[in-house]
């Protein structure tokens, strides 16, 4: 069985792109991809219905090509499907020795049911991805996401983490962000991903959105602005659509001098009478009763990514 408790945050940037991505091979061999710590190779949007099958081929060719390389990624396919998951695995997944594991797309509780019995037997890490009407719904959102905690909390260890689609939930409303303005900004976007982290971010690591941009004037200023909203709002890790983002999405996990020695402080904790005391610099409170999960998460952060 896989520790959860560190691979959960291992993730960081991951690297979505279609299955038919064949020079990802040389890419990672020739360590082409900086800061590349997971990639997803997708079967779903990016493929069309009538490629399916080719595109299926390529990755079966591609994840053969890279059990022979050292210093892998986390590797995960995006499948579309109970069903595809199911014959996916049977025909490719099961037999490579790389698999990290899946990501559920369009997961609610239409087919959560399936998918969990399937995950299940299977037994590798899942990531499912929160992005249907019925999640964003304000009539549907509140019965929707308590009843996938609930079933997710009986597939508890092999979630490893709770993922969200907010392009899908922007095109509900024919929305879609611009270079100067972050998912924050889009207010019924914005509620929706609260009421997510509200029911899920206690228990799991929920993994930020997608970044639209990665090339022209202000992008990378756009995504250093919305990797600050999304630590401070309680998402972790991001989707990333070009190798350009990923070097600044794993900047943004790092932790801060401060933030470290903080942590430091909160779990060598030794005092038998005070909870409170002065944080490294003076200039904040540390509670151990209040930032014991909060040192815990930023001390196998500085583990991973390091400190600023």
């Amino acid at each position: 069985m896989f520790d959860k408790e560190v691979l959960q945050y291992k993730v960081g940037g991951l690297l979505y792109m279609p299955a038919f991505q064949k020079n990802i091979v040389q890419k990672i061999s020739q360590k082409k991809l900086p800061r590349l710590t997971s990639a997803a190779f997708c079967l779903e949007d990016s493929i069309r219905d009538e490629s399916l099958d080719a595109a299926e081929a390529s990755l079966k060719f591609i994840l053969h090509e890279l059990e022979g390389l050292k210093d892998l990624p986390l590797i995960f396919v995006r499948i579309r499907s109970p069903r595809h998951l199911e014959i996916f695995h049977e025909e490719i997944g099961s037999r490579s020795k790389i698999l990290t594991g899946y990501i559920l797309p369009k997961f609610d509780m239409t087919n959560a049911p399936s998918y969990l019995k399937l995950a299940r037997e299977i037994n590798l890490p899942i990531m499912p991805t929160l992005e249907t009407a019925r999640v964003a719904n304000l009539l549907t959102r509140r019965t929707e996401l308590l009843s996938l905690k609930q079933i997710l909390d009986d597939s508890k260890k092999i979630v490893l983490n709770i993922r969200v689609g907010v392009n899908d939930f922007c095109n509900l409303y024919s929305l879609r962000r611009s270079v100067h303005r972050s998912i924050y900004d889009i207010g019924i976007v914005r509620d929706v991903l609260t009421d997510i982290l509200n029911v899920f971010a206690k228990d799991y690591v929920v993994a930020g959105s997608v970044w639209n941009f990665f090339a022209g004037d202000f992008w990378a200023d756009g995504l250093k602005k919305e990797i600050e909203l999304d630590r401070t709002n309680g998402f972790l890790g991001k989707s990333a659509i070009h190798p350009a983002q990923l070097p600044i999405i794993f900047d943004g996990l790092k932790v801060s001098r401060t933030d470290f020695l903080d942590a430091q402080q909160i779990l060598n904790w030794k005092s038998e009478t005070h909870g409170v005391m002065k944080s490294s610099d003076g200039s904040r409170m540390n509670e151990v009763n209040c930032h014991l999960n909060w040192a815990r998460r930023i001390k196998i952060l500085s583990e991973l990514y390091g400190v600023t």
